[in-house]
């Protein structure tokens, strides 16, 4: 009989068939002045690894010690950009109990960036079944609950592993989740400046991919950023197009709240349906908040412009803005200089952030917080056994 693996249908990836394979070395949980000082992001203890073949299908994942990967120099991932990542946040409530945000959203969009990028799909149920277990297993001691209010970084990843060089779909695949720590950055003293985008330079592009969350988004950027950042500015407004289109803040997606000429308040980003941005999960949460419960501010999703925002400030219709993403979370935006010209955009009376930007913060903490129920917030069932809380 012919048992060869041609013969089966290649396995789908599958979180029932986790292993666990717990630490015998473990680290000691930093604390805020060595997580201030470090180079590194600090991960915790163990991590989830699962193999891929285009013949075989997805291996059992398994949950093991935190450490590297072994790679061959021609793995194509180091050659030709196959690889994608998440990134989200698992948050300690002031109820005790860990919470994620709206995985299923994060796992529709890392299915489809890494079959935007020739990488073998994944189910998002399983991907998140697979998140809720390594927090299970390393929450209790890395994000203990009398750290309640602060959260620990989630990061899923798929990079293609086949030792070939050539640009072609890989034939093999590593998935791994690692969780480490990540600074809080929503509230820069003063708000967050950003400088806009240089002329000869853009972040992404219609029928690119600036819409998956591949990492040949990020490092290219990084030139502008820092270059921003040396002349005293957080983050690049990205512009688009001959007439200077509003895309992106870094890697946050970017609203602006504002008086129409016909005296409405709207709340203004970019729209999905070119494809040049992320549809991030921060994006679609406050959209959908607003809709439901700020009658009267209108949500629009459109292409406007730096133009368009400087008339605006000329005209004393700005009323605030905030760039919103995992990273950054909710974070107003105080300045934006284009050029020559500098346009200053309202905060709080306290610096803090305006009244809608902090309402629709003050919302989404509450369910990553679990000051409210919701939906969108998933409790993690934590393990308190003695392997797990080294």
């Amino acid at each position: 009989m012919n048992t060869s693996p041609s013969t089966y249908e290649a396995q789908r990836l599958d979180a029932s068939k986790l292993t666990y394979s717990y630490t015998t070395s473990p680290r000691p949980v930093p604390d805020e002045a060595t997580l201030a000082s470090s180079d590194e992001t600090i991960c915790t203890d163990h991590m989830i690894i699962v193999s891929w073949k285009a013949k075989s299908g997805w291996s059992a994942p398994e949950l093991k010690p935190y450490g590297p990967l072994s790679l061959f120099p021609s793995a194509s991932c180091l050659h030709y950009a196959h690889e994608c990542f998440e990134g989200l946040k698992a948050y300690r409530g002031y109820d005790g109990k860990i919470r994620l945000f709206r995985p299923d959203c994060n796992g529709r969009r890392f299915k489809m960036s890494a079959e935007r990028i020739s990488l073998p799909s994944i189910d998002p149920e399983e991907l998140e079944k697979l998140m809720v277990a390594l927090l299970s297993v390393d929450s209790p001691k890395w994000l203990p609950k009398h750290h309640a209010g602060q959260f620990l970084y989630v990061r899923p990843t798929i990079i293609g592993s086949n030792a070939q060089l050539a640009a072609v779909a890989p034939t093999e695949a590593l998935m791994y989740i690692i969780v480490g720590f990540m600074p809080r950055m929503d509230m820069p003293p003063g708000g967050k400046r950003l400088l806009t985008s240089p002329d000869d330079m853009v972040r992404a592009w219609v029928g690119g991919f600036g819409y998956a969350k591949v990492g040949a988004n990020y490092g290219p950027t990084v030139t502008a950023s820092q270059d921003a950042y040396r002349r005293g500015f957080h983050q690049i407004l990205w512009l688009y197009g001959e007439n200077g289109e509003c895309t992106e803040a870094g890697a946050s997606n970017f609203f602006v709240l504002w008086r129409r000429k016909d005296g409405a308040k709207e709340l203004i980003t970019a729209p999905l349906d070119d494809r040049l941005i992320l549809n991030g999960v921060t994006r679609r949460s406050c959209l959908e908040l607003v809709r439901q419960r700020l009658r009267d501010v209108e949500v629009t999703e459109r292409k406007f412009t730096i133009g368009e925002l400087l008339e605006a400030a000329e005209d004393n219709r700005l009323l605030e803005s905030f760039s919103a993403g995992t990273a950054w979370f909710i974070c107003p935006v105080s300045k934006v200089q284009h050029r020559d010209r500098e346009i200053n955009i309202p905060m709080g009376s306290d610096g803090g952030p305006g009244e809608i930007t902090a309402t629709i913060k003050g919302w989404l903490e509450d369910i990553m917080y679990g000051r409210c129920e919701h939906e969108w917030g998933v409790v993690v069932p934590e393990k308190e056994s003695e392997n797990c809380t080294l």
